[in-house]
């Protein structure tokens, strides 16, 4: 089929305009010299989980040596045999701590992203007033440390008398701005106004059109939000609410160990491979939806 448009009417393949390839302008070596450039970024970013990795199987001798040897010699396991067997000797289990960590995280991680993409909808697309403000107050709340609201939710949980228990740190997390700010950016750019207004002229509801509309339309944020939300959770100590040993999570009996003097050097190394090894792992599931949420939401 053909077509005449223009000027001079010249006539138009549109076979050949489906089959056209965009070009780019960049030459051969410039892609080269920026595949090069990424690597060796990628690699320095990547240079302390690797070095971590490597002190976990060094012995004791090797690191402290002099002078300092980046690769193991002599590559060894009973760093890790030393972190269990301490872990075997508390008062508590090891499999109690395991248990703390993981409820935390995964019960937190849900309540965050479910509470944050709740909060999100009514400000990405309704119309009421005082978004804006809401909109704003959120983005200021995101500047300030998280030290500074410590003594205030402090008082507020002892005032509810939820502390040394599990809602002491499950509670403050359905107040986090951060998820609520990222699932607002994706919405606002992900959906289309008039897919939501083509529901609500068929009738759907609110309800009807936030579970069958919008959540599927989130998931790459959900799967962002997530692997931002459980490694909080999963790093976290939680030692301002939590005092009872049956209540705490793998991350401070860990840090307890490995706050053993120079004899446990090795043992300090693997804690920081077991703690990185989940997150890692959350990340390696979700990283492909982190590059779409970025740029949906604007951030860097």
């Amino acid at each position: 089929m053909k077509l005449k448009f223009g000027k001079k009417n010249k006539p138009v393949n549109l076979k050949r305009l489906k089959t056209h390839r965009v070009i780019l302008s960049r030459s051969k070596g410039g892609t080269f010299a920026i595949g090069v450039f990424v690597s060796l970024m990628s690699l320095f970013m990547l240079l302390p989980v690797i070095y971590s990795v490597i002190q976990a199987f060094k012995p004791i001798e090797e690191i402290y040596a002099y002078p300092p040897k980046f690769f193991v010699q002599n590559p060894t396991i009973e760093n890790f045999k030393m972190v269990l067997k301490l872990a075997g000797n508390l008062w508590v289990p090891f499999s109690r701590y395991l248990f703390n960590s993981l409820l935390i995280a995964v019960a937190g991680t849900f309540i965050s992203v479910f509470i944050s993409t709740l909060a999100a909808y009514p400000l990405a697309k309704g119309r009421f007033p005082g978004r804006a403000g809401i909109s704003s107050a959120i983005i200021i709340a995101m500047l300030f440390n998280g030290s500074v609201t410590t003594m205030p939710r402090y008082l507020i949980i002892a005032g509810l008398g939820m502390v040394d228990t599990y809602w002491a740190v499950l509670l403050p997390a359905m107040a986090g701005t951060m998820g609520v700010f990222l699932m607002r950016q994706f919405m606002v750019t992900a959906i289309p106004d008039s897919t939501l207004e083509a529901a609500r002229i068929d009738g759907a509801n609110e309800y009807t059109i936030f579970f069958r509309i919008v959540t599927p339309s989130v998931r790459a944020g959900w799967m962002t939000l997530i692997i931002f939300s459980f490694q909080s959770f999963w790093n976290n100590t939680n030692a301002t609410y939590i005092y009872s040993e049956e209540l705490k999570q793998l991350p401070s009996v860990l840090s307890s160990i490995a706050a053993g003097g120079i004899a446990r050097a090795g043992a300090s190394s693997a804690v920081a491979v077991i703690m990185m090894l989940l997150p890692i792992i959350v990340f390696l599931i979700s990283q492909s939806s982190i590059t779409e949420t970025m740029s949906h939401s604007g951030l860097k």
